[in-house]
Formats: structure tokens, C-alpha cells, sequence
């Protein structure tokens, strides 16, 4: 009964658990720092999340063997308020520990979890997508910020802006396509300084052209990828309008690759298991920018 209780409360947080608040923000008709025209913009200063902006993903999504389930729920993905460093409010995606409550019975994730994207509602071709994300440090976490195009994947490119599996010192960017998916090798990872990591706030960044998509944090180039160096490997799926993802993962493919943890999840350890208990790990978001591209 425990069980059937918890789900029902879940499904009903899923059919619309997160206030739709009114959104505060007023997106500047240029960027002050490029001159760009701005295309979107959310400082995540209303009430709840804005729903005319995003979409919240629930429990049927399910890939790279994650051991989460993504409900739409307050628990997972909410607006705070009074974070240290952030400019007014932020957007908090947060797993939580919750047995018995993932309805899917080939996963029965033991965690929940939050991923927003702008499907449907914002989407844009060629520009700057920028974000200032404050990430936790816990093994074997997986918080993404991305681009994905329309249809059928990897033809739909996928432009990964900011992927961490929980190691401080750096952060990942990957392209994605017909003939480089999965196992790209249009990837890069950048380490930051000393006394620099993922837990402070930092913006991540891509600046995606006709030719050439360009890597950036904190407006310091970390990768560029020519057209060329794509074709090398297949078609340049770059060319069709894309969307926005916001997700915080847990385990899976690529947190097993890079720490090969069996126990007691798949790329996740206990010690992680235990601060997620405790409500200690959350990936913030302050705001999320698009600015036209110059070409």
C-alpha cells in the first residue's frame, strides 16, 4: 500500500506538480556584450517554473541505462530563492531517493529526478546558447545542458554545451550525428585552473555558426569544430533548428565509463547514494540566454 500510495502522489505531481508563475524577466532586445539581437531568456525569478517557455519530462523518457526516473514534480524541479551568488532566483533540478515509486518495470529507478527542454515552444538555427550553472560535486551524478534537433537521433544533431559526472576539475562538450554518435569523436574535455571547479558558478557556453561551432566557459574558447572536421566522419547535421534540454542525470553510460563503478548503481557509489539522501546535491541553474549568431 506504501508503494501505491507513493506512486499515485508522483503521477499527480506529474500531471502538473510545478506552479506556472509569471515571468518576471524582461529579455533585453540586444546583448550588451556581443550586440546580438537576444532570442530567448529566463532568469527564473517568477514564482514557478514558466510553462509557456518549457516543458517538464516525465517518467516514459528513459536512456544510457540512467538509474533515474524524471517526474514533474516540486521535488525535482522548482525555483528557489536566495541562492548564494545567483541573480535573484534559479532554477534547482534535484534528485531525490525514492524506492518503489518508478511505475516503468524495466528500470524500477530507486531515484527521481528533473530535465526541462523548449520542444516545441523555443527553438532557434545558428547562435549563442548560454547558461550559468552552480554544479555539485558528488561521483557519478550526470547534469547535462544541451541542443537536439528535431526527428530522428543522432540525424537530428545533438550540440552537448555542458555534461560533468561528478569529478570538480572539469566538464565535457560533445558533438553528436549520423556517423559520430555514441562514442563521438568530436569531444573535448576542459580542466579548469587551480582552485577553479564545477561547484562555483560558471557560464557554459556555444556559439553555433553556419561552419564552425564554437565551445566556451566563462567566455574562454575551450573547443572549436569546423564543418569540416565533421564531414571527415559524416553529414554536418547542424543546419536545422534545435531546442534547449536542462536535465540532471543520475549514473549510467558515461558516469560507468569514466569511474567504472558496478556498486551498489551502475557509475554511482554509495557515498553519493547517501548525499542525495540527505538533500545535499542539485544542479542550479541562474539563467539560460540565446542571442542571434553574427553569421
Amino acid at each position: 500500500m506504501r508503494t501505491f500510495l507513493a506512486l499515485a502522489a508522483v503521477m499527480a505531481l506529474s500531471s502538473g506538480g510545478v506552479a506556472a508563475g509569471k515571468q518576471v524577466d524582461a529579455s533585453p532586445p540586444t546583448d550588451q556584450a556581443t550586440g546580438g539581437k537576444v532570442l530567448f531568456y529566463d532568469g527564473f525569478d517568477g514564482t514557478g517554473l514558466d510553462r509557456k517557455e518549457w516543458n517538464v519530462v516525465g517518467t516514459d523518457f528513459w536512456v544510457n541505462n540512467e538509474q533515474q526516473a524524471y517526474v514533474d514534480s516540486p521535488e525535482t524541479v522548482s525555483i528557489v530563492q536566495g541562492l548564494e551568488g545567483a541573480n535573484g532566483g534559479a532554477l534547482a533540478l534535484t534528485p531525490v531517493y525514492q524506492p518503489g515509486v518508478d511505475p516503468n518495470p524495466q528500470r524500477h529507478a530507486d531515484f527521481l529526478s528533473g530535465r526541462i527542454n523548449s520542444r516545441g515552444k523555443f527553438d532557434f538555427t545558428y547562435g549563442k546558447a548560454e547558461a550559468r550553472i552552480r554544479l555539485p560535486a558528488d561521483t557519478g551524478i550526470w547534469p547535462a545542458f544541451w541542443l537536439l534537433g528535431y526527428g530522428e537521433w543522432p540525424k537530428t544533431g545533438e550540440i552537448d554545451i555542458m555534461e560533468n559526472v561528478g569529478e570538480p576539475d572539469w566538464y565535457g562538450v560533445a558533438l553528436h550525428g549520423k556517423g559520430y554518435s555514441g562514442e563521438t569523436p568530436l569531444v573535448n574535455k576542459y580542466f579548469f585552473p587551480a582552485g577553479i571547479d564545477v561547484t562555483q558558478w560558471h557560464t557554459y557556453a556555444v556559439d553555433w555558426r553556419k561552419n564552425e561551432i564554437l565551445f566556451s566557459v566563462d567566455g574562454r574558447l575551450t573547443y572549436r569544430v569546423t564543418r569540416p572536421m565533421v564531414e571527415h566522419y559524416g553529414k554536418w547535421d547542424f543546419a536545422n533548428r534545435k531546442y534547449i534540454i536542462l536535465n540532471f542525470a543520475l549514473g549510467g553510460a558515461y558516469p560507468y565509463k569514466t569511474n567504472g563503478i558496478e556498486e551498489p548503481y551502475q557509475g554511482m557509489p554509495q557515498s553519493t547514494v547517501e548525499r542525495i539522501k540527505a538533500g545535499k546535491v542539485a544542479m542550479y541553474v541562474d539563467w539560460v540566454k540565446v542571442t542571434a549568431s553574427k553569421n
